[in-house]
């Protein structure tokens, strides 16, 4: 087996986890607990971001992947006749491998700016189901998808997430963020979204792990509990309910200790501005301005192909005659690796 000496931009994902995790992992390991969740590790994470999101009573639950949370939360919030609104640029969409649809439920797209929603728009489409006679044959919108930060790196905006949420809530649906990078967006310069807000404008959202220095996990959250009866039976049916329940909630509860999440997520923004800073000032092409921890770049085969004689870059899309290219940070991202791409360039 070879082992390519490149560094690697291709996701933020690529490490395991964060030193002190692993230490709090050693630490506790022959320590004797409760199964799936009920251990006293669970509920110190779940206190802890309790905490952090200024809902003393929200029920929380620790799963282990985006694809499985998406794919369990929306199972368990839709009804068998209900399909979930999303962007055609959404996770859900495009990067799950049908995973929603291999659930029984439709995902209804609709087209975006930079990878967001327009809450106008998604407003016309729970007014078109409601003036269509035939809608008792079509797919009913039962629940609103968005992600924080977009698939693109985008951001919403304070604004922007609570006119979403008003729409949905007037159309009778719940609005559920997918935070699998949130730890980048709550670290970016033009975020005003913190976690209380989302508590306060969001029926489930989840807080990213797997991307935001852990080995594994998500953390679902429910602000209001008892949103779903029986959640933690549906986590299992779903094959998503660890036995060891405290190796994901060990990994939060040190996340949340000593700001530890937003330190992470911090230095990948750092690592980010630092490139794309670099990038604009010798020239290259930005396919979109996002500024989180994912970086855009419109390059030429021959650019590709001498930018990865030493770095590893991550293949987003065609466009034309070019090519788009995704460079990530993350927590582990240091000022050596950000030092040699930027003397690459």
């Amino acid at each position: 087996m070879t082992h390519d000496s490149r560094i690697s931009f291709a996701s933020d994902y690529l490490e395991g986890a964060h030193p002190r995790i692993l230490e709090r992992l050693a630490e506790t390991n022959m320590v004797q607990t409760a199964g799936y969740g009920t251990d006293e590790f669970s509920e110190d994470a779940r206190n802890r971001i309790r905490e952090a999101i200024g809902v003393p009573d929200a029920e929380i639950h620790f799963l282990i992947g985006g694809t499985q949370t998406n794919a369990t939360v929306i199972d368990a919030m839709l009804k068998p006749y209900e399909g979930v609104i999303a962007a055609d640029t959404g996770h859900i969409s495009l990067h799950e491998a049908g995973a929603i649809e291999f659930g029984g439920h439709k995902v209804l797209q609709i087209p975006g700016t930079n990878g967001k929603l327009a809450a106008a728009d998604v407003q016309a489409l729970l007014a078109g189901y409601q003036a269509d006679e035939n809608r008792d044959h079509m797919v009913k919108p039962g629940l609103l998808y968005i992600s924080q930060p977009t698939e693109y790196g985008t951001l919403y905006s304070l604004a922007e997430l609570t006119e979403l949420s008003e729409i949905a809530h007037k159309g009778g649906i719940p609005l559920f963020v997918d935070g699998a990078r949130l730890a980048y967006a709550l670290a970016a310069d033009e975020n005003d979204v913190t976690l209380k807000d989302l508590a306060r404008l969001t029926d489930v959202f989840y807080i990213g792990g797997t991307k935001c220095g852990a080995l594994l996990g998500e953390a679902v959250v429910f602000p209001k509990k008892g949103t779903v009866p029986h959640f933690f039976t549906i986590v299992k049916q779903h094959g998503a309910l660890l036995a060891k329940g405290r190796a994901t909630a060990l990994q939060f509860s040190t996340l949340f200790t000593d700001g530890l999440y937003e330190e992470l997520g911090r230095n990948g923004i750092d690592a980010a501005n630092r490139i794309r800073a670099a990038l604009r000032e010798k020239g290259y092409t930005l396919a979109l301005d996002a500024p989180t921890n994912q970086i855009f770049l419109l390059l030429t085969d021959k650019e590709i192909e001498r930018l990865e004689q030493h770095v590893i870059l991550g293949f987003w899309e065609k466009q034309g005659d070019k090519t788009i290219m995704r460079i990530a940070t993350s927590w582990a991202t240091t000022k050596e690796h950000v030092d040699y791409l930027l003397s690459i360039l």
